[in-house]
């Protein structure tokens, strides 16, 4: 698919994708609070906030690159900068991976609610991009994981959110096409950006993302329960 093209607004919708995290589900500890935790287990007192966390892991993935593996790299690098021994921050990764129990995550408000009230009329399908062990536990922790007739882990089945190989494998699977599709996630320069690569339209849940850039989404929300209003 042309990394330009222009989804088709015209034709009717019959399939929808869905990102997880931030779309369907959250973590019932935040980072920062696994951060706190972390530092405290590994014996250190804290030396990075947990926004330099977030600024720099992206820049740390890659194909073949597990998450604790990039975290742990991205701690070192920060520990590093810091002045700080970078074994230091891979100590810190790994009592952060240990306090980040896939298994403590829950449902958005609405998204269950949302998922059933598509479900009759749509074909579902997840795009997410993480390790299948860590995402098929949040949905099973969720209570989602029946809900979706396939699922692509995007960085392991297919190369990572924004590529638009995801969303293709995807639709592939369901039997369906790009202009017949939307995609609904929380990331502009991820799930919009990913799904207008492919051709499809977008719907961002804009509660957790307000401030990141990226492209126009076809239709924007505050919560993923107002997807049971179909406004496609």
């Amino acid at each position: 698919m042309d990394s330009n093209a222009t989804p088709d607004t015209t034709t009717k919708i019959d399939t929808v994708l869905f990102d997880l995290d931030g779309t369907l589900v959250e973590y019932e500890r935040s980072p920062g609070e696994v951060l706190e935790i972390a530092f405290e287990r590994a014996g250190f007192d804290p030396f990075f906030e947990v926004e330099a966390y977030f600024d720099r892991f992206d820049d740390h993935l890659g194909p073949g690159v597990s998450i604790d593996e990039g975290r742990a790299n991205c701690f070192a690098e920060i520990a590093a900068d810091s002045g700080r021994d970078p074994e230091e921050g891979r100590a810190v990764a790994d009592a952060f991976a240990a306090a980040r129990d896939q298994s403590r995550v829950r449902a958005l408000p609405g998204a269950r609610e949302a998922l059933d009230a598509l479900a009759d009329d749509f074909a579902l399908g997840l795009v997410t991009n993480g390790p299948p062990e860590m995402q098929t536990a949040k949905l099973a922790a969720a209570g989602l994981g029946d809900h979706f007739e396939t699922v692509v882990f995007a960085g392991h089945d297919a190369a990572a959110k924004p590529d638009p190989e995801p969303f293709e494998v995807a639709l592939d699977a369901l039997g369906s096409d790009p202009d017949r599709a939307i995609h609904v996630g929380d990331s502009l320069g991820s799930d919009v950006t990913g799904a207008h690569a492919a051709g499809l339209r977008s719907a961002w849940v804009q509660a957790n993302d307000g401030s990141t850039p990226g492209p126009e989404p076809d239709y924007d929300f505050a919560s993923v329960g107002e997807l049971r209003n179909r406004p496609w």
